[in-house]
């Protein structure tokens, strides 16, 4: 297989082709080839041997050359073995290194450590002088303190080891700490025995301990003894000094109440100033609450109206400064209870408040420590102040100044979260459970005073609104406003079950004083459910249960007085207007038909007398109305329902049932009929 390449080859050489080409003798060929080879090699000869200088200097050159490479191959290997001599020595420094820093590291640790020791073992000068002689106020003092608390801490520490230094020092530390105990201890007490002076502002040596408060934390740390009698010295003191400014004040707070006073005659029933009288409205202002004199009948009606009473449950009305007493009763004032019990609450509530937060610095208590502590200081305060509104609260008759109170407890538990200060929750919640026992107790007397109630005494009874009606409004109204800002659990059923008695006493009374005059019990009853409405609107929601109920029997009594009053000139029409709208819905015109008298009857009636009969019909309504705005929305009902009977009374006479009779010339224009109902709308 080689031997056929190689010919292959041969035969594919471009020379051998061309021989073969011209067809010469391949012998002849290969001998003159192998002259021309002769030839040429002879001439390559010659060649060489002239440039046979050359080709030694070049052969010289090139052993040079090698011999140089040769060296330079030596140099280089030595230099490869001078490197890795380097490189070992430099890998041991490096591991000299290490270990010299790591000998430094520990070195200086060993004297930080022992910089430390020294330090803590030394005591300066200043530090003895400073404890011994500068005055505790002093910057310099609580400077040195600092120091000598840190190296009683280190000595602490080191008492287990044998150490002659720890010994020397300990006994000079122990002498300086109780040197400064000793002046802290008299600061301290110093400072507590300011707060019964009397008049004296507490809140100024407070802040004096809290800037220093450290030094109590230093009496825990090293006299646990003289800490419990700080701590013991200030819970007494101050329980007591509280205790003593809130007997005082609320005892010269109390004095400002009104003179005269709501009493257990004071209800819903009670008599009216003008002997039983109907109408009568409730003048804007407030009344107290307990004690000195009943209140007059002239300012009966004002106690169960809200007015301006609950300003004190405004963010500004809250938070506002407390009265001074000696102020208030220089210049002449009195006030209703709210106000006063406002008042000695947020005193009390302030007070609290900066009390728990110096009593959780200085004491360095917290969570149930500290609301132990603060027990422990206020809790004859509070229990005080308890007892003092108590002994009010138990004892009034006022259920819209009871009301008030009881959102003001809400409002101030509020205020106390606010400020973060849990420690009067128990408190407030003691005060709502007896704010509204009472407030309970109050509205139920006066549910059972509606319920007793003798109509029969009243005299001179007229139409216009019912005191008693305008009273229970008003407690409603109130009640209701004040739900609005927060509601209480309970409240709502109280009030509507004094709607239930409203509604009650109003049937009554309209049926014992109007027993034969059906348009007046009605008039009576709009009058009142309009004035009851007009009243819950303006203080609160109209959309409750009870405000839908009470314009239901409004509509109702209004529509019915709407055909009272209408009956006498307009009877025949309305009659005739309903069993004609009837027939004509059902198509019925043989029954229509049959109504042909009555038709023409009725259109002569009302076409002869409907002007003076309309204006007879205004006259009379706008005196039934003690209301204006009521009367004229009457009289436009009463309109309206005439206009809608003119109409359905039009529409048989144009019928083909009634064509034949010839009514057109009785008919009166309903237009005539809405321009002269327009006469008598409100123009505002």
């Amino acid at each position: 297989m080689a031997a056929e390449d190689t010919s292959d080859a041969m035969l594919g050489d471009a020379v051998i082709q061309e021989a073969l080409t011209s067809g010469t003798d391949l012998r002849q060929y290969s001998h003159k080839l192998e002259e021309k080879l002769r030839t040429v090699e002879q001439q390559s000869v010659l060649d060489y041997i002239k440039k046979a200088d050359h080709i030694a200097a070049l052969h010289s050159h090139i052993t040079t050359c090698d011999d140089i490479l040769l060296q330079m191959q030596g140099a280089l290997e030595g230099y490869l073995s001078h490197l890795s001599s380097i490189s070992q020595e430099l890998q041991s420094l490096q591991e000299q290194s290490t270990s010299l820093h790591l000998q430094l590291h520990n070195t200086t640790a060993a004297k930080e450590h022992i910089t430390a020791a020294l330090d803590s073992l030394t005591l300066p000068s200043s530090v003895i002088h400073d404890i011994f002689n500068t005055p505790v106020t002093e910057p310099a003092f609580m400077q040195q303190l600092l120091i000598l608390d840190e190296k009683s801490k280190f000595l602490k520490e080191q008492r287990f080891k044998d150490s002659s230094s720890v010994a020397d020092v300990d006994d000079l530390v122990s002498k300086l700490c109780i040197r400064a105990v000793s002046k802290i201890r008299e600061y301290l007490l110093q400072k507590i025995y300011q707060f019964r002076k009397p008049l004296s502002n507490y809140h100024i040596p407070q802040n004096a301990m809290i800037k220093h408060k450290f030094f109590f934390e230093f009496l825990l740390q090293h006299a646990r003894t003289i800490a419990g009698e700080v701590h013991d010295e200030y819970v007494d003191t101050m329980s007591k000094v509280y205790y003593s400014y809130f007997q005082a004040y609320t005892k010269q707070l109390w004095k400002l109440q009104f003179d005269e006073q709501v009493t257990r005659e004071d209800l819903l029933a009670a008599d009216d100033v003008r002997g039983g009288a109907g109408g009568g409205g409730a003048a804007g202002g407030t009344a107290g609450f307990f004690g000195g004199r009943a209140a007059p009948r002239s300012r009966l009606n004002s106690v169960f109206a809200l007015a301006n009473r609950d300003a004190v449950l405004s963010p500004e009305g809250l938070t506002e400064d407390i009265i001074v007493p000696h102020v208030a009763e220089r210049e002449g004032r009195k006030l209703p209870f709210e106000v006063l019990f406002r008042s000695q609450q947020y005193a009390l509530l302030d007070n609290c408040c900066r009390e728990f937060a110096f009593l959780s610095q200085f004491f360095l208590v917290t969570d149930a420590d500290a609301l132990k502590l603060f027990k422990a200081v206020l809790s004859n305060a509070i229990q005080l102040v308890q007892k003092e509104v108590y002994s009010v609260v138990m004892g009034s008759f006022d259920s819209v100044g009871l009301c008030v109170c009881l959102h003001l407890c809400h409002q101030f538990k509020l205020l106390c979260h606010k400020r973060a200060v849990p420690a009067l929750d128990a408190h407030w919640d003691a005060l709502n459970d007896a704010l509204y026992q009472r407030f309970e107790y109050v509205i139920r007397l006066n549910i059972q005073s509606v319920q007793d109630c003798d109509v029969t005494k009243f005299t001179n009874m007229d139409v216009r609104p019912h005191y008693m009606c305008r009273r229970i409004s008003e407690v409603c109204g109130a009640i209701a406003s004040l739900e609005r800002r927060f509601p209480i659990e309970g409240t709502e059923a109280l009030v509507a079950a004094l709607h239930r008695e409203l509604e009650s006493v109003l049937l009554r009374l309209s049926a014992f004083h109007f027993p034969r005059n059906r348009m007046q019990q009605l008039v009576f009853l709009i009058n009142n459910y309009d004035m009851v409405l007009a009243v819950l609107t303006e203080k609160a929601r109209a959309d409750t249960s009870e405000g839908e109920r009470l314009r239901e029997m409004l509509a109702a009594c209004t529509a019915e007085y709407i055909q009272e009053i209408l009956s006498p000139d307009f009877g025949s029409l309305l009659t005739y207007a309903q069993q004609a709208q009837r027939l004509l819905d059902a198509g019925d015109s043989q029954g229509l038909k049959q109504t042909e008298g009555t038709a023409l009857n009725v259109a002569r009636a009302f076409s002869n007398n409907w002007r003076t009969a309309v204006e007879q019909l205004n006259n009379q309504v706008m005196q039934c109305f003690s209301n204006f705005r009521t009367g004229t929305s009457v009289l436009q009902r009463a309109l309206e329902t005439l206009i809608t009977a003119h109409h359905s009374l039009n529409r048989a006479l144009s019928h083909p049932a009634l064509q034949h009779c010839n009514a057109q010339q009785l008919i009166v224009n309903s237009h005539h009929l809405i321009v002269e109902a327009k006469k008598y709308k409100p123009t505002f």
